[in-house]
C-alpha cells in the first residue's frame, strides 16, 4: 500500500471527471467509455440515478486527494436463501499507474467488511473472461469461481 492513507468514500459529483477517466483508460472493458465532453451528460445521469438509489452506492478511493480507484456496490435481496441479501461488487477500477499497490485489495476488503456489518449472506462479483490477472487477484482474496455468467447486449 502506498505510504499515504487510502480514503474510500462515497463518490461525489465533482469526482466524475476522474472516475470517467478510469473507465475510459480501460482497454479491456469494451464498454465504450470516453472522456469526450459530449458524453458527460450520460455519466452525470447515471451518477444521479445511482446516488438516488437506496440499494446502490458508487465509491471513490483517493490518495492525497487524487482519485486512484472506484467501485460500485449493489444490494440485492432474493426470496431464495430465506430472503437474504447479498452485495454485488461492480465496476472495480484502479488507476493503471497505481495497480499492484494494494488499492484494489483495500477496496474489495471495504466491500466485504460493509457486507458483513450489514448481515449479508455473501458478496459476489463478475469479471470479464479476458481479465486473467483480475481472476487471480479475486481468488487470492478468497473468491471462488462458482458460476458461469451469460450476457445479452441489447444496444
Amino acid at each position: 500500500m502506498p505510504s499515504q492513507e487510502l480514503l474510500i468514500r462515497e463518490a461525489k459529483e465533482s469526482d466524475l471527471p476522474s472516475l470517467i477517466g478510469l473507465f475510459a483508460a480501460d482497454a479491456v472493458g469494451g464498454h465504450g467509455d470516453t472522456t469526450d465532453p459530449a458524453a458527460y451528460d450520460d455519466y452525470l445521469r447515471a451518477f444521479r440515478t445511482i446516488r438516488a438509489s437506496s440499494d446502490q452506492t458508487l465509491y471513490a478511493a483517493a490518495l492525497a486527494g487524487e482519485i486512484v480507484g472506484t467501485f460500485q456496490t449493489i444490494v440485492v435481496t432474493s426470496l431464495h436463501g430465506r430472503g437474504s441479501s447479498a452485495m454485488i461488487i461492480e465496476s472495480v477500477q484502479t488507476r493503471g499507474d497505481m495497480r499492484g499497490q494494494g488499492i484494489g485489495a483495500a477496496m474489495i476488503n471495504f466491500c466485504i467488511d460493509e457486507a458483513k456489518g450489514r448481515g449479508m449472506r455473501m458478496v459476489q462479483l463478475t469479471s470479464n473472461a479476458a481479465r486473467k490477472d483480475a481472476h487471480r487477484f479475486y481468488e487470492r482474496l478468497g473468491f471462488k469461481p462458482s458460476h458461469l455468467g451469460f450476457k445479452m447486449a441489447l444496444k
